[in-house]
């Protein structure tokens, strides 16, 4: 059965066990049963710095960073990235200072490419920032650097959305856009809504308290391997449960005692399913339904997989939800391209999902006001559903609603411009 029937779709929103599910193959790479099935996306360690200029407490991480990676590939993982978030210290800085803070953070960046490191300072602005000079500032920071991510603070748990922050965020991502070949330096820009400190994922990382590390995964291939061999929905969350926690244990094991050698802080895994070019989430998701993504039964789908994510058995951390970025998953570039979901639903899904808005391509004329308004969403959903929300907004210079945007960058995929609505 190639198509679900309504009755099976309301089987399903009602989480019946025995509703049949369709089959639909996934052509990616199948997890190897003898080696992990995933790959580690990113190592992050969070480590507290005097200032821009504090080098003693960056190579400490450093070799933090290294003995880890090694550890890990020595068991059998591959890590794609290593990074560092450090405290958000420019969050309350003034004009003047953070001004001042911009040669210190491009000679960090200079260290961070010659070490093939990430770093991540958070937010570099709170949501009641009162700075006109930020979206220039946070431009130059993208013009001038290649590894350096930052965030705007756009609402916290005590409210909701703070104009000042979500109008700085919106005007900052215009700003990079037109600062940055191809907008690409959004790519390591968002608005941040909740997010606690901890999360291992770029942008939004930033760091508190002692010296930690957090995990996170690249791991559609184990959804899709799960998906795959299920009748029912119930059969296909316990499928995926038991295999995400079989092959997570290890790793979780493996970490704890890393950590616990250099004195850091064990946080714990961030186990969103973090897609790739070769590792789909679009697919996995297209595995359990049966149809393409954005038809009806997706929702029901991210909600069942989100369900899983936020009962498993091992710690974890950061947003541990469903990602859709767009532009850094083939088969969701695809269907965005061809009209299968729009915006509106990108944020129906976060109700159920993990991370908000995540590359979204959008035309090089659109204004920062509507960018604002996209991110007040965002920030409203985050506050109203008690969980941590990010808008990483991908204005492209040049590229009208419909054309398709093309990347050199090796982590986007070409996808065409979507329609704000």
């Amino acid at each position: 059965m190639n198509d679900w029937t309504r009755r099976d779709v309301l089987a399903m929103l009602g989480a019946a066990a025995v509703t049949p599910l369709a089959r639909s193959a996934w052509r990616g790479p199948a997890p190897d049963p003898a080696g992990p099935g995933f790959r580690i996306r990113t190592i992050t360690a969070g480590t507290t710095l005097r200032g821009p200029a504090d080098t003693e407490r960056l190579h400490a991480a450093l070799t933090f960073l290294k003995n880890a990676k090694r550890a890990v590939a020595d068991a059998g993982y591959e890590v794609q990235t290593v990074r560092i978030a450090t405290q958000p210290f420019l969050e309350g800085a003034t004009t003047r200072a953070r001004a001042d803070a911009l040669p210190a953070l491009q000679a960090l960046d200079r260290t961070m490419v010659a070490e093939g490191v990430l770093l991540s300072i958070g937010p570099a602005l709170g949501p009641d920032g009162d700075d006109p000079e930020f979206p220039a500032w946070a431009a130059e920071l993208a013009r001038t650097t290649q590894n350096v991510s930052f965030t705007v603070r756009v609402a916290s748990a005590e409210r909701t959305a703070s104009p000042r922050g979500v109008t700085a965020a919106g005007e900052a991502m215009v700003a990079i856009a037109h600062s940055t070949p191809g907008g690409i330096g959004n790519f390591r820009f968002a608005a941040a809504a909740n997010v606690p400190p901890g999360t291992p994922f770029f942008p939004v990382a930033y760091h508190g308290g002692s010296d930690a590390v957090a995990i996170g995964l690249e791991s559609p291939p184990l959804l899709s391997a799960a998906f795959a061999g299920a009748n029912t929905l119930a059969e296909a969350k316990q499928r995926l449960t038991q295999s995400l926690e079989s092959r997570l244990g290890s790793l979780e094991r493996l970490m704890r005692s890393v950590a616990h050698h250099d004195e850091r802080a064990y946080l714990g895994i961030d186990v969103s399913p973090a897609p790739g070019k070769d590792a789909s989430i679009g697919a996995a998701i297209e595995a359990l339904t049966g149809v393409p993504f954005g038809a009806a039964s997706t929702l029901a789908a991210c909600a069942a997989i989100t369900d899983v994510l936020k009962s498993l058995r091992i710690k974890t951390c950061g947003y541990s939800g469903l990602m859709l970025p767009v532009l850094e998953d083939p088969v969701l570039a695809q269907r965005a391209s061809e009209g299968r979901f729009t915006v509106r639903e990108l944020l129906l899904y976060s109700t159920v999902c993990g991370t908000g808005l995540d590359v979204v391509p959008f035309a090089g004329d659109v204004g920062a006001d509507q960018l604002a308004a996209l991110v007040v969403d965002v920030a409203a959903l985050s506050t109203k559903l008690r969980k941590p929300l990010s808008a990483r907004l991908f204005p492209v210079p040049g590229r009208k609603v419909g054309e398709v945007a093309k990347f050199t960058n090796p982590y986007l995929t070409d996808c065409a411009v979507m329609k704000l609505e």
